[in-house]
Order: C-alpha cells, then structure tokens, then sequence
C-alpha cells in the first residue's frame, strides 16, 4: 500500500484536535507520510504542532470561505478529515470533492450527499458523520441488525456529558437542534418520515454508570435516514434518535424553548440588534456554568428490535470508556468528552488508510466500514463496545 497525505481541515479545534492526536498515535509514516493542519487560526494550529512533535505534522493556512483557494491548498492530499461546523460543512464537501479527495467529517447532516456523483467520477469516498453519534451509532446499529433477519425497532440514545457552550461549535449544535422550525427533527414510522417537535416522545434510557438512567428526546439526527437506507429491506417499523445532555443544560434548554428563545427572534438593545440566541449564546461561552459541567463523558444505547433464527429479540448495545475523574491520564474532564467524539473520526481515517472501507461517492457509514473494524481499533484506544441480546 502507498503511504498517504492526510488534510486536517479545521485540525486545531477542540474536536478534530483528538482526531488529529489519535491519528498521530496510532500510525507511521507507512500510513500517513504527511499529516497537515488546514487550519484559520494559526496560532492554534502552531500549539498543536508543538505539542505533537511529530516531523509529519504541518500547517497551512486555510480559509474555508476561499472556494478556489482551498481547493488548490487540498489538491494533492488522499484524505481530508473535516472538522469544520455544521454551517461550513456544505462548502467543505464541495472543496474535498472538487481537490479530488476522500473524506470524512463529524455531522454527516446530508448535505454532503449532492456531491456524490464528483466523488464516483474521481473514484473517491466521503463519509458523512463519523463521530460518536452519528459514526460509530451506525455501527452499533448495523452491528444488531446484521444478526437479526428482520428488524421492527431501532431506537439510537445517547448522553452527551459536556458544557453547554464551551466552545461555538457546540452551541451552535444546541441552538440547531432544539430549532422550532428545524425540518429535519423527524422519526421514521410505518413507512413515513414524520417530523417532532423538540422535547418529542420523552423516553426514560438506562445508560452505563456513571450516567444512570435520564430522560431522552427526538433529536434531528442523521441515524434515523442512514438507518432507513440500510434496513429497507428488513421491513424496518420505527427508528427513533433520541439525545440528552446534563440534566442542567436541558432544563435551561425547555425553558429558552418553552419562551420562544430558540427562535432566536432578532431584537434591540441599546441600539444594538442581534438574535436573542447568539447573545445567550455569546454569554454563556463567557460564562463559569456556561463552561464547566459535573460529570464529563460519552455514553451510547442502541435497542435494535428483531427476529432472529424466527424468534424476537432484543440487542442491547451499549459504550463505556475511561472515567473522567482524573486517574486515566488524557481523559480528565472536557478530554472524556473530546475524546470520544473525535476518536471515531481518527479510527475512520485511519481505516481508510488501511483500505478497510467500502465504495465511492457519498457513503453512508453503514455502507462505508464494518463494524468489527471499527470496534477492535477502538478498544485499543480504551472505547468499548458491549452487547446484551435477549429473547422478548
């Protein structure tokens, strides 16, 4: 196999600075000979680059908003992880796929789907999403429902322990899918997407210690279209995405969306107009309850309902991974959180490298990587799957 030049987009940000570190660990430079930091802010690419002392690593300066600019910057590369927001993620597709590279990114919010037909002509792969949620999600899914010869019921929960706002990035997420207006927030049921308001279908899911068991809701996730495509033919009932963070953070978020705040309605103050939400938003970055939360970490629960052998079962999957309590060295506080968002992206890129993947074009994650890969290359980065399966 060719050694391979990976592409960073936004490497130096709170989350693809994992993906990035994970990256650097876990290959050589018979996998990735060069390793680059697309990055707008300098002096925070410069920071990681220092930190990683790693003669493959590099840095250019890329902005995003530059179509022709970054695309010449991208030409040359194999890969491109793509870090960027969910905003950028439209234009930073359109830049991997016109460079002439495979990528991946965090949100897989299906706007990377139009490109696909430039991706099968350059005989390259994207994945859109592959994070925590969605990513490895879909492997849990696909994982459950690869045993099961019909599949009635998914429903994918996760617990994402973290501060509301301790960078733009997340609360943008927060203020995104708690939107009123959001068409997206949909379940799949009996043959239909139908969209929820937020706080939808509340649901009490029992995660592994030490999150407990909280109450979840629908939220606009792409596992719920992903999952429909790749069980169409399994006479897949109902898929439900539900999502919580702290119990704190959701009880603020019900009350700014009880009162009309997450419409983010522009309004004045002191002469000054500006949406009600960026100005929460900007404060509570700015802020010690904004920044700081008690438990820090990441905990998935898929259900997948189905047949198996002619009789109903029930996969449990859960995900657990070192405390955030300070006694795993790189996982104290916000970096169990981090880390476990960013890792899946490392682990996909990773595996591309290593030609364990799938197709060309804009691929889903269920199509793009099996399960098993994905699962053996976290467990060596200290994430671990587990599985309970019962007959109903």
């Amino acid at each position: 196999t060719k050694t391979m030049k990976l592409m960073c987009l936004a490497g130096a940000g709170r989350i693809c600075s994992m993906a990035v570190r994970d990256v650097v660990e876990y290959t050589d430079a018979s996998v990735f000979d060069k390793i680059t930091i697309g990055e707008y802010n300098e002096e925070a690419a410069r920071a990681l680059i220092a930190e990683l002392d790693d003669e493959r690593v590099d840095f250019i300066k890329i902005d995003v908003m530059d179509r022709e600019d970054t695309i010449r910057k991208l030409k040359g590369y194999d890969v491109v992880m793509d870090g960027t927001t969910i905003k950028l993620n439209d234009r930073t597709t359109d830049c991997i796929a016109n460079a002439g590279c495979s990528g991946v990114n965090l949100n897989g919010f299906g706007e990377e789907y139009k490109y696909d037909k430039i991706f099968k002509e350059n005989g390259r792969i994207m994945v859109p999403g592959f994070g925590m949620t969605p990513g490895l999600t879909d492997m849990m899914l696909k994982h459950g429902a690869d045993q099961c010869e019909t599949v009635d019921t998914v429903r994918v929960s996760h617990g994402a322990f973290r501060p509301i706002a301790y960078s733009p990035a997340i609360f943008e997420t927060t203020s995104y899918e708690y939107d009123p207006n959001l068409p997206g927030r949909v379940v799949f049921e009996d043959g239909e997407f139908k969209q929820v308001p937020p706080f939808a279908r509340e649901r009490m899911i029992k995660l592994p210690e030490p999150y407990g068991e909280n109450p979840q809701w629908i939220i606009p996730h792409s596992e719920t279209v992903t999952g429909q495509k790749y069980l169409k033919d399994k006479g897949v009932r109902l898929i439900e995405v539900r999502g919580t963070w702290p119990p704190k953070n959701m009880r603020l978020v019900k009350a700014l969306y009880e009162w009309g705040f997450m419409r983010n309605d522009k309004f004045a103050y002191k002469g000054v107009e500006m949406g009600i939400m960026d100005a929460i938003g900007a404060y509570l970055m700015q802020s010690e309850e904004g920044t700081n939360t008690d438990l820090y970490g990441y905990s998935l629960h898929i259900q997948v309902i189905g047949t198996r052998n002619g009789r109903k079962v029930e996969h449990i999957l859960t995900h657990t991974h070192p405390s955030s309590d300070g006694s795993v060295p790189g996982w104290e506080g916000l970096k169990a959180y981090v880390r476990n968002v960013g890792t899946p992206m490392g682990v996909a890129v990773v595996l591309m490298a290593k030609n364990k993947i799938e197709g060309t074009g804009a691929v889903i994650p269920e199509y793009a990587f099996n399960p098993e890969d994905v699962f053996a290359e976290l467990e060596k980065r200290k994430i671990i799957i587990h599985e309970e399966i019962s007959e109903l």
